[in-house]
C-alpha cells in the first residue's frame, strides 16, 4: 500500500514536471495542431522518456552519471540552442508540401521521438530537482529497488498523462483551424523556438 502511494505521489510529481510552458511544450503542441496527434504523441513520448530516464538516475543514486551530465552542463545548453534555433527556423520557413512529405513518413516519427528525448536530456539541472523530490519521498528506511521503480514509473505515467491530455486538447481544435491560422502558427513558433535557442546559448 506504501508502495502504490508513493507511486500515485510520483504520478504527480510527473505531471508537474511537465506542466510548466517551455521550448518542449511548445514544440509538442505546434505538431499536433499543424501536423496532428501522432506528431504531438511521439514528442510528448519523448520527453516523458526523458524525465524518466532523469528520473532513474537521481532515484538509484546514480553519482557518476550525475556528476558527468553536470560537469557538461553548459555545452548541453549550447547544444540545446543551436538545435532550437535550427529547429526554429526550420520550422518557421516550412512550406505546405514539406509538411505533407514529412506527415508521410513514418520515419520522420521515430525521429521526433529521439529528438524529444535528447532535448530534454539537455536539461542536467533536472536531475538535482529529481534528486530533491526522491530524497523528501523516500520513506525512513531508505530506497529499495521496488521503491524506486515504483517512483521512476510513477513519474514516467504522470509525464505520458499530461503529454496525452495535452495532444487530444490541441489535436481536438486542429481542424477547426484554417489554412492560414495553421501557417501563422509555424511562423510564430518557429521565431519563439529561436527565441528559447538563443536563451539556451546564453545560459551556456
Amino acid at each position: 500500500m506504501e508502495t502504490l502511494w508513493l507511486f500515485l505521489k510520483a504520478v504527480g510529481i510527473g505531471m508537474a514536471v511537465a506542466a510548466p510552458v517551455g521550448p518542449m511544450s511548445l514544440l509538442c503542441m505546434r505538431r499536433s495542431l499543424t501536423r496532428g496527434w501522432r506528431w504531438g504523441f511521439a514528442t510528448g513520448a519523448g520527453i516523458a522518456v526523458g524525465d524518466g530516464i532523469y528520473a532513474a538516475v537521481a532515484a538509484l543514486g546514480l553519482a557518476g552519471v550525475s556528476a558527468f551530465v553536470l560537469a557538461w552542463e553548459k555545452q548541453l545548453h549550447l547544444a540545446a540552442g543551436l538545435f532550437l534555433i535550427w529547429l526554429g527556423l526550420r520550422t518557421f520557413f516550412t512550406k505546405d508540401e514539406d509538411r505533407v512529405a514529412e506527415e508521410r513518413a513514418v520515419g520522420s516519427l521515430g525521429a521526433a521521438f529521439l529528438g524529444s528525448v535528447a532535448l530534454t536530456l539537455t536539461n542536467p539541472p533536472t536531475i538535482v530537482m529529481f534528486a530533491a523530490v526522491f530524497t523528501a519521498l523516500a520513506p525512513t528506511s531508505g530506497f529499495d529497488p521496488m521503491v524506486a521503480l515504483a517512483t521512476v514509473g510513477g513519474v514516467f505515467t504522470g509525464s505520458l498523462v499530461w503529454w496525452i491530455g495535452v495532444v487530444a486538447v490541441v489535436s481536438g481544435l486542429r481542424h477547426a483551424l484554417g489554412h492560414r491560422v495553421r501557417l501563422w502558427i509555424d511562423r510564430v513558433a518557429g521565431v519563439t523556438l529561436a527565441v528559447l535557442g538563443a536563451d539556451q546559448i546564453r545560459r551556456a
